[in-house]
């Protein structure tokens, strides 16, 4: 039995080494693995936009070695030349065209008019959108992150004992997806974080915390050194 001692702690030792080391290793190589996987195959998807081209007009028949990433390039310039095009009044004039031409589309309208508000309440720096709150959902006493959209207007605010606001109670960690609410104004309260650590928070599932609080405490620590300051000059 004493012989076995040091042969049962030996291999325990091991295990402890193994298990410690590898879940480091996992923690430290899983991201760089995962986001080098994630960016090749964005490259990838997007290089394949060369494809459009006429092929005497594509880069490897000017470059003698493939260039991955040059669909990038050619994604920002059509970006920038829309909007370039779009942002004149002529532009306007036809993408008002285009407007009316796919809402009168079967089928197509809908898809197409959904996706355009998404892409508008994403990308458009609306004020109310960036608005983060605390409601009591689904449930008092239960706590949940939503996005003001604005207020409620018409018949709803008629029909309303008080104020409401509309929010967009997103999930996790798809963030994209959620819930629309109607909740009374008194009910919310509103949160100083803004809206891209309230997207960290939701999409890491809590794991991730905002640097708000941070960002707090360093406030905190400066007006008491100089409280501490006025003190000794007095």
């Amino acid at each position: 039995m004493p012989a076995s001692e040091p042969t049962g702690g030996f291999w325990a030792a091991i295990r402890r080494f193994i298990k410690a080391n590898l879940f480091a290793g996992i923690l430290v190589l899983t991201p760089i693995v995962a986001t080098f996987l994630m960016l090749r195959v964005a490259v990838r998807w997007v290089d394949k936009l060369l494809l459009l081209l006429p092929a005497q007009y594509r880069p490897e028949e000017y470059l003698p070695v493939a260039v991955p990433g040059l669909g990038f390039i050619l994604l920002i310039a059509v970006l920038l030349i829309t909007g370039l095009l779009a942002r004149n009044f002529l532009g306007r004039r036809l993408v008002a065209l285009g407007d009316a031409i796919m809402a009168r589309i079967p089928l197509v309208s809908s898809l197409y008019s959904g996706i355009k508000q998404l892409v508008e309440t994403i990308f458009t720096s609306s004020r109310d959108f960036q608005r983060v709150v605390l409601i009591e959902y689904p449930r008092k006493g239960l706590y949940t992150m939503a996005f003001v959209t604005g207020v409620a207007v018409g018949e709803i605010q008629q029909k309303t004992a008080t104020k409401v606001l509309n929010v967009f109670v997103p999930t996790t960690p798809n963030p994209t997806s959620g819930f629309y609410l109607m909740v009374p104004e008194a009910d919310v309260t509103p949160l100083e974080m803004n809206v891209e650590d309230a997207f960290k928070l939701l999409i890491s599932g809590g794991i991730l915390s905002s640097e708000n609080d941070k960002s707090k405490k360093r406030k905190k620590v400066q007006p008491t050194r100089q409280e501490k300051t006025q003190e000794e000059q007095a």
